[in-house]
């Protein structure tokens, strides 16, 4: 019931925050902005969930995990609605929102995964969990362009919106929220002992700064595949969003497999490294594609790519609930997910820029490739400061 309870909240909060990737072409001609802009939105909505993230890791403890993903799902919904009104200011408003509603989720979630699966089995527990990234990713790309061609970009918006207060259910807090300290007291010093624990920990240490390289691709992936597309290989949006559907379904399953690797054969540490150097290669890959190929052997590279660059999560995040201090897991996720989505701040820009003075999307793939390979050099060359044997 954890892990299904947590999916489906991760799965809503994630297709929450990647409907406007998803509508960019339509939205950016009504709103007069050129389609390279959505990378701001993206680190406009990671920027504020950095705060957002390691607030939420210590309003677990005071609300429970329950509540606090409850909150987040509403105030993405809130968001979402904002966006629709066309407002720049309001569009703004709403990025932030949704990013302060997505960044606690995923402290919440590891919080009671933490205290209810086996050490041995976290890698695959977690992975299931985090498959609902991608799987709100795919919900957003198969949904969305349909909503769009019926009741506009503002209507497909304010569907999801509804949807998620829907999901904000009241009936399951009381078993999962029994453990809430009432009398935790909230403030700015959380982040003092974020930055405390991991200054005493160099394997969180490690794991943070290779998610902040993990996430500059990931998310300039998923940000600008729909647009890659439609304006490099002429899809169409329907089309150009079916892809994106079936590169997040390579996520999922990516997600599944990689968890069961680490549990069983190459341990987290290792498997992270491999992942790393697949998407350094893809990136490559993504940038050398001709236009001439077919549909076929263009999806195929995509969802090829998707499963390593979309993958990774679960696996981190398993490697983060047993390397933090024991009964720790929700605020060292806070912390370690900061610098994740501090990635993501910078990814999606930095692609941006890179294409708009390229007049093209090829380089600034192969400017993100970076990121991967630095990472798989540093956790090489850092294996020995894991506390188990990974």
């Amino acid at each position: 019931m954890v892990l299904f309870l947590t999916t489906v909240v991760q799965s809503l909060t994630s297709m929450a925050a990647l409907m406007v990737p998803v509508l960019a072409p339509r939205m950016a001609v009504d709103l007069g902005l050129p389609p390279a802009t959505v990378g701001y939105y993206i680190a406009l909505v990671f920027l504020a969930a950095i705060p957002a993230t390691v607030l939420g890791g210590d309003a677990v403890i005071r609300f429970g995990p329950i509540r606090v993903s409850q909150a987040g799902l509403v105030i993405c919904a809130i968001g979402l609605a904002l966006l629709c009104v066309g407002s720049p200011w309001l569009c703004l408003l709403g990025a932030l929102l949704i990013g302060f509603g997505y960044g606690p989720v995923t402290p919440a979630s590891s919080h009671m995964l933490s205290l209810s699966t086996p050490q041995r089995n976290l890698g695959l527990v977690f992975s299931v969990k985090q498959t609902g990234v991608p799987l709100g990713g795919a919900l957003a790309g198969f949904f969305a362009p349909m909503l769009e061609a019926s009741v506009g970009w503002q209507g497909a918006l304010l569907a999801v919106a509804c949807l998620l207060c829907c999901a904000a259910t009241q009936s399951l807090r009381t078993p999962h929220d029994d453990d809430r300290i009432r009398s935790h007291t909230l403030g700015l010093g959380v982040f003092r002992e974020l930055a405390r624990l991991l200054a005493r920990s160099p394997s969180l240490r490690t794991l943070a700064f290779a998610s902040f390289c993990f996430s500059t691709f990931q998310l300039s992936l998923t940000t600008y595949l729909v647009t890659y597309l439609h304006e490099t290989f002429g899809y169409t949006l329907v089309a150009a969003g079916l892809t994106m559907s079936a590169a997040q379904a390579s996520g999922v399953i990516g997600r599944i497999l990689w968890g069961i690797a680490a549990d069983r054969w190459l341990g987290s540490v290792r498997m992270l490294a491999a992942l790393a150097v697949a998407m350094a290669a893809g990136a490559a890959v993504l940038a050398g594609m001709p236009a001439t190929w077919g549909p076929w052997p263009l999806m195929a590279v995509v969802c090829i790519v998707s499963a390593c660059a979309l993958g990774w999560n679960g696996t981190f995040l398993a490697e983060v609930a047993r390397q933090a201090p024991s009964g720790a897991a929700g605020r060292a996720t806070g912390a370690i997910l900061s610098c994740t989505f501090a990635g993501v701040v910078v990814g999606p820009p930095l692609f941006g820029i890179v294409a708009s003075l390229t007049g093209g999307y090829r380089l600034a793939f192969a400017v993100i490739a970076a990121g991967p390979a630095i990472a798989a050099i540093a956790l090489y060359l850092k294996r020995s400061t894991f506390r188990t044997s990974t």
